[in-house]
């Protein structure tokens, strides 16, 4: 027992402890040492029920009461690492999750990268992607975008392999939002459609931000997203990898689409697609109309005889909203002229409701002015027509 007392008291000190002076009845002296004693303020208390109720009255109670404080720090210890490996399994549960903020569609830039042209926010389908966004009260889809570095801080490698991460010290000094009241604080990785709605409704874009991350990984993420969504023309896919080549992301075109998981026949033809001189890309009321297997006879006409193409083209601009796409490509080669479909238009009230165009072999097209059919008159319309066209058996 002795030896277990010892061996768990062998590091308590007994600096403060000071034995208790004899006084035997309140006024007998203890001896002749007692002229010697301290000021009554400092001395070590003479009656027991001077001592407080929390300090030990001995040295084994001195002893016992730091046995039991160490066990009591003990339990607090293992109470807390408890709560700490709770707190650590909780925030496990959460670090793959992708934190969605609203930003400032004015604190956000488009990417360098960026495949979308703007002839693309003059379409149908954005106009109905915008009027989807506004009646939601914002994007429901997310778009991503990454913290922009602080001006004058670290550059972006943009040099093939090389191109690494944006330094974290440059990440961390990023301000969340706009740096001087003007400067974007956020590049697009993708949804430029998405924050273009966001920024003509003057609405917040929810998006997920990406402290850190490379020219290269943006590039990846970019170009996966966008065919995953709504395809790119082969166009704007041509430019956007002609200019990652140029820009030095990859050092080649094999390694391009080796690194995105692309066809490397169709990745080359959109390339040389968007290698297309301007003139003959003015040709078509919207590059978005050029054709990816449009590419090699372009490219063959222009190596052959690149004045006269380049004649057609400028000409065909002056009068291309005649023409379909199909026939200007046609004039560029040279081949023989596509028949001009016939266009008669019906109009209610003088304004134009509907077209009826007559195309190759003999088909005719009706196309009603959004809203001038609705839902609920298709079925009349379709009785309509059938009863037109039994008069005319």
């Amino acid at each position: 027992m002795v030896k277990k007392v010892a061996a768990r008291t062998a590091g308590i000190s007994m600096d403060g402890f000071h034995a208790r002076p004899l006084v035997f009845d309140g006024q007998t002296s203890a001896g002749p040492g007692d002229a010697n004693r301290p000021p009554a303020a400092d001395r070590p208390y003479d009656r027991p029920h001077d001592r407080p109720r929390d300090r030990p009255y001995t040295g084994v109670g001195s002893v016992m009461a730091a046995i039991t404080r160490e066990a009591e720090v003990s339990q607090e210890l293992v109470g807390v690492q408890a709560e700490l490996g709770e707190a650590r399994r909780q925030l496990d549960g959460f670090k793959d999750a992708a934190l969605v903020m609203a930003l400032n569609p004015a604190s956000i830039r488009r990417s360098r990268w960026a495949n979308r042209n703007p002839a693309e926010f003059a379409t149908v389908e954005f106009q109905a992607l915008k009027a989807e966004i506004e009646h939601a009260g914002g994007n429901v889809q997310p778009i991503k975008v990454r913290v922009l570095p602080v001006p004058g801080g670290a550059e972006k490698g943009v040099a093939g392999d090389a191109a690494g991460d944006v330094a974290a010290g440059a990440a961390s000094d990023a301000a969340a939002g706009v740096f001087d009241g003007q400067t974007p604080g956020y590049e697009i990785v993708y949804g430029h459609r998405r924050h273009q709605a966001c920024l003509e409704l003057g609405m917040p874009v929810n998006a997920v931000v990406a402290q850190v991350m490379s020219d290269q990984e943006l590039f990846a993420a970019m170009d996966r997203e966008n065919r995953g969504r709504k395809n790119l023309s082969a166009w704007e896919q041509g430019r956007m990898y002609s200019d990652a080549l140029k820009g030095g992301l990859f050092t080649s075109l094999r390694r391009l689409s080796e690194s995105l998981g692309v066809n490397l026949s169709d990745a080359s033809r959109t390339v040389q697609l968007a290698k297309l001189p301007a003139d003959v890309v003015a040709a078509f009321a919207s590059p978005l109309d050029l054709q990816v297997r449009w590419a090699k006879p372009l490219a063959d006409a222009l190596q052959k005889d690149p004045d006269t193409v380049l004649g057609r083209a400028r000409a065909l601009a002056r009068k291309r909203g005649d023409l379909t796409s199909g026939q200007i490509f046609d004039s560029l080669i040279g081949a023989a002229a596509r028949p001009v479909a016939a266009v008669t238009v019906v109009a209610v009230a003088g304004k134009p409701a509907a077209t009826i165009k007559a195309g190759r072999q003999g088909r005719v097209v009706v196309e009603f002015e959004p809203g001038a059919l609705p839902g609920a008159r298709h079925q009349a319309f379709a009785e309509l027509v059938e009863a037109f066209l039994a008069q005319s058996v």
